[in-house]
């Protein structure tokens, strides 16, 4: 057996935390607040495009493939795996400033319960590696997966950002990275550094689709039953956001006919989301932000609708 890598204590979590503190927009407007191109793009319901390829991408390193089958619900129970993962996110990104620490020593503590071995070998790791949900390099994996993928989806239907608003989302994303309580010094410097690091990653030995991950890739993309199943479209444009090699490795097509049907799809897409209207546009957890920031104390009818569909509860 393996030893672990450098793992995320609650003393280094809490030193990360206070940098968060120290850098946040306010007790209210929370870690990033309304200026930063964190909320321009999170709002955005296009950037759930995306969930797909990020747990894919996220299935393709041996250690969170083998945390997730061996420790997750994300097949029994899809729907409160949908609503669990979104809603610590959405905390961190659109709560208020103790709200979004909260969340992140739950998600800490949560990860400490996560650990175990490879049942076998799987690129540069033996069989019997141990693994930590609070290893840095498995954090910084997750991190990377969930930034790239949501810039991925938000340009799949609106504008690119500038170069500025780009640099700027990551520059804030390292805010994102400590509520993880992963160091600063462990992540790349800049944009194009971050770009780079992940597509070496992309190329790299660290990611290989065991057998594991490729039957929770399949069941994922297939949905949970009669009534929850993953659109054909939605599967082929996630299976077009994914690096090639990582498609062959989960064995999903993408030839003439599955290119036809995302470009289809996000033809159609792009038309419709034009013309919604903001209240749609936007997810349930940013309207929060907002009429807080406004002095409401709760959020609206419409608001808590919106925060139960995305997050399975009223409120943040």
């Amino acid at each position: 057996m393996t030893e672990p890598g450098q793992i995320v204590g609650r003393e280094e979590l809490e030193r990360e935390l206070d940098m968060v503190r120290a850098q946040a927009a306010g007790e209210q407007a929370g870690v990033f607040g309304p200026a930063s191109v964190t909320w321009l793009v999170d709002c955005e319901v296009a950037v759930f495009l995306g969930a797909g390829r990020a747990l894919l991408l996220q299935l393709a390193h041996p250690w969170v493939a083998a945390a997730i089958a061996e420790h997750s619900q994300v097949l029994g129970d899809p729907l409160g795996r949908f609503h669990r993962t979104f809603g610590m996110v959405f905390t961190m990104v659109f709560g208020t400033l103790g709200q979004a620490l909260a969340a992140s020593r739950r998600l800490h503590e949560r990860h400490a319960r996560i650990h175990g071995t490879l049942p076998s070998a799987a690129g540069p790791f033996p069989a019997g590696s141990f693994y930590q949900a609070n290893d840095v390099a498995a954090l910084r994996w997750v991190h990377a997966t969930l930034v790239d993928t949501a810039l991925t989806a938000y340009q799949l239907l609106l504008p690119p950002l500038t170069a500025e608003q780009r640099e700027a989302y990551y520059a804030e994303s390292r805010l994102f990275a400590a509520l993880f309580g992963i160091p600063q010094a462990c992540l790349p410097i800049d944009w194009n550094a971050f770009a780079a690091d992940n597509e070496a990653m992309w190329s790299s030995d660290v990611l290989d689709v065991t057998p594991t991950a490729r039957d929770l890739g399949r069941d994922l993309l297939a949905g949970a039953g009669p009534l929850l199943r993953v659109p054909a479209w939605y599967r082929a444009v996630t299976v077009r956001m994914l690096p090639a090699r990582l498609r062959e490795g989960f064995g999903l097509r993408y030839r003439i006919a599955e290119h036809k049907r995302a470009e289809r799809a996000l033809s159609r897409l792009q038309r419709i989301y034009r013309v919604l209207p903001p209240r749609l546009r936007h997810v349930g957890p940013s309207w929060q932000a907002q009429g807080r920031l406004a002095g409401r104390r709760r959020p609206d009818f419409a608001t808590r609708m919106l925060n139960t569909l995305w997050i399975g509860r009223g409120e943040l």
